[in-house]
């Protein structure tokens, strides 16, 4: 182990280390852009076939790598794209940075990782680097991954070394870029924790290692469960606030004052994105072999996911209130991505609050200025409507669900006959026209 720990420091030092990212989405491609950055020559593995010729077209579709970046970094020849696994076979490193869906409530799907690693095996070299950086439930590196790489003979810390180090990203956080983040490194060994350590250090500050893969696939589960049950909690609290008529936000503001044992979370129309919705049920499922059920996730999930039907509700009693009612109603959805000024739609909440609404007989249309159309099988086809006076006069209600700092929010509501606020943006607006979660 010291010879090949002597010869990965000469690599790195001398910036010969080569390295493949498999997958190149919203963790993979910023990842190795990282690296590429940094001097190292970076191989991305991807195989969807949109993707990859995107990519080799020097055209990103990541928000957190801009275009003019891309193609400096692939034209200095420090980043090339493929969708063959042989490349694999003359690296040293191999990160995967494959997605982790649900296969049903609750229930964990890790198909994209053994396929990933699958392929891996056929290809890898002796005294290779196998980083697992994709979201799952503790055991998995140990359990599935291995097992996969030891079938062509060989043998862990003997032919090759494995760890998991979760991926931290937040897609459009400026302040917190993929190099900005500390990193989490857990090996099977010690020896395969100081190899990432080792690697991850060439791209940031402050790396930290833990005991096991285990504990770093279990340390990025509690960081997502922290927060579904702190948003789930104070979701719940909004709605209780409303039924006794009082003000969530106010009562948030008021709560953050305190400059000890309380950090303020907010409510709103559900949550999205690949993380929230979905990690902290892996540790839900996997706590459950054991024989423990978390009271906790299951509830926070629970509250969380009805929180469309709950804006939906509202919004068909305010329409009565107003005697128009939820059927033919003219309601404008403002904002379809999961989050501000991000042009992602995994998971949108806004998108289930469309789908709603219509089942129930409403007629949808949105505006986002980041989504040009939104077509999501089978229900939903729509282009972004145009904000103009004639346009938001029309409507029986416009919801903000997304608060987008790209819209003229003084416009729509001076133009809007009603307006139901999930977001909390007309905090300082105080009229009757004006409904907030």
């Amino acid at each position: 182990m010291d010879k090949i720990s002597k010869e990965f420091r000469e690599k790195i030092n001398k910036k010969q280390i080569r390295i493949a990212v498999v997958g190149l989405g919203y963790v993979g491609l910023p990842l190795a852009m990282a690296f590429a950055k940094k001097g190292l020559r970076v191989t991305g593995i991807e195989i969807d076939k949109d993707r990859l010729c995107q990519i080799l077209d020097k055209k990103s579709y990541i928000i957190d790598v801009p275009q003019n970046e891309l193609k400096k970094v692939m034209n200095s020849g420090r980043l090339t794209a493929t969708g063959d696994f042989k490349v694999l076979n003359n690296v040293d490193v191999i990160i995967i940075c494959v997605p982790t869906p649900l296969k049903r409530k609750y229930a964990p799907d890790i198909t994209y990782i053994k396929q990933a690693v699958k392929a891996i095996s056929k290809n890898i070299r002796k005294d290779s680097l196998v980083i697992l950086e994709s979201t799952t439930y503790p055991g998995t590196t140990e359990e599935e991954i291995l097992p996969l790489l030891e079938k062509r003979n060989f043998k862990h810390n003997r032919d090759f070394f494995l760890c998991f180090s979760p991926e931290r990203i937040d897609p459009g956080n400026k302040q917190f870029p993929v190099n900005k983040i500390p990193k989490i490194v857990g090996g099977l060994t010690k020896e395969a924790t100081q190899l990432a350590v080792l690697v991850y250090r060439m791209i940031l500050k402050k790396v930290v290692p833990v005991s096991s893969t285990r504990t770093a696939e279990a340390a990025k589960l509690l960081e997502n469960t922290f927060r579904l049950v702190n948003i789930g909690l104070v979701d719940e609290m909004a709605m209780m606030a409303h039924e006794m008529g009082m003000d969530i936000w106010e009562i948030i503001r008021a709560a953050s004052t305190k400059p000890f044992g309380f950090m303020p979370f907010y409510p709103g129309p559900g949550v999205g994105g690949h993380c929230i919705p979905k990690d902290p049920l892996y540790l839900y499922w996997k706590a459950k072999s054991f024989g423990f059920r978390s009271r906790f996730i299951k509830l926070a999930s629970e509250v969380i996911s009805n929180m469309p039907g709950y804006i939906a509700d509202r919004l068909e009693i305010l329409l009565k209130e107003g005697k128009t009612g939820i059927r033919g109603a003219r309601i404008l959805v403002m904002g379809v991505t999961y989050k501000k000024d991000t042009k992602d739609l995994r998971k949108s909440p806004s998108i289930d609050i469309i789908d709603i609404l219509q089942k129930r007989r409403a007629k949808v249309q949105y505006h986002d200025p980041l989504i040009p159309y939104l077509k999501i099988e089978p229900d939903i086809s729509l282009k972004c409507m145009e904000l103009s006076r004639a346009s938001l006069r029309g409507f029986d209600c416009v919801v903000i669900a997304t608060d987008h700092s790209k819209v003229d929010y003084d416009f729509v509501l001076k133009n809007s006959k009603l307006i139901f606020d999930t977001r909390n943006v007309y905090r300082r607006v105080h009229i009757r026209k004006v409904h907030k979660l």
